[in-house]
């Protein structure tokens, strides 16, 4: 075994999570994609954490959870935000999973519970109109061909020197890509046309919570300029 993936072993008041026993049973049993299972037991770990009610987890912070990002990366020309929306659309097909939707248009806004009565009376409450207890999740289509952060620097602010081609690779690396549109749009609203805004904002992204899907570093060269 690779001793770089070698688990240490649990400490000794190692935190408890409670998982419904057909997760380790029968659903164990038919369950046979990775990354469904791996969404699955994400949003039951994740909805552990959560006080009050209604109870419920949103599809930005699963794309934003750095464990799930990093348990299921991007691969080939999926990102890791579409790979784990499109496993949260079977783990709500399979049955596993309720869901239910608040807003619309830009504001739309997914979010998933257990398929228990308390969750799905929690998401029928959040969602009010939003709520269909037959709905089926749509899972999401190839994602169309996107603006890459070099062509989005360029038709925001301008030409790119040696200089600013390093931290916008960094960049790329550290951010999703949504948040790296979302972050121009902003700074183009504002008409603030400097990557240092640009780069200020996603470190904003990051120190708020919002997480990131691409590798654990901080950043350094990316808010220089």
């Amino acid at each position: 075994m690779d001793s770089e993936k070698t688990y240490p072993g649990f400490p000794k008041r190692v935190q408890q999570v409670p998982v419904p026993a057909p997760m380790l049973g029968s659903l164990l049993e038919v369950i046979d994609d990775l990354d469904e299972l791996k969404c699955t037991l994400r949003v039951v770990a994740l909805l552990s954490q959560k006080r009050g009610y209604p109870r419920f987890v949103t599809l930005r912070e699963l794309q934003a959870d750095k464990s799930l990002a990093r348990a299921i990366p991007a691969e080939g020309d999926a990102s890791s935000a579409e790979r784990i929306e499109r496993s949260l659309a079977r783990a709500v097909k399979r049955g596993t999973l309720a869901f239910a939707v608040a807003g619309a248009g830009r504001d739309r806004q997914p979010m998933f519970g257990l398929n228990i009565e308390s969750d799905r009376a929690g998401l029928a409450k959040a969602a009010g109109d939003g709520w269909r207890a037959d709905a089926e999740y749509p899972e999401p289509t190839a994602a169309v061909e996107r603006p890459n952060i070099y062509a989005m620097y360029e038709q925001n602010i301008g030409l790119i020197s040696p200089m600013i081609a390093d931290a916008l690779r960094e960049a790329d690396g550290l951010y999703p890509q949504e948040w790296i549109e979302e972050a121009f749009g902003e700074a183009a609203a504002q008409n603030k046309r400097s990557w240092r805004y640009v780069s200020t904002i996603l470190e904003r992204w990051e120190r708020d919570g919002r997480g990131l899907s691409g590798t654990g570093r901080h950043p350094t060269k990316a808010a220089r300029f």
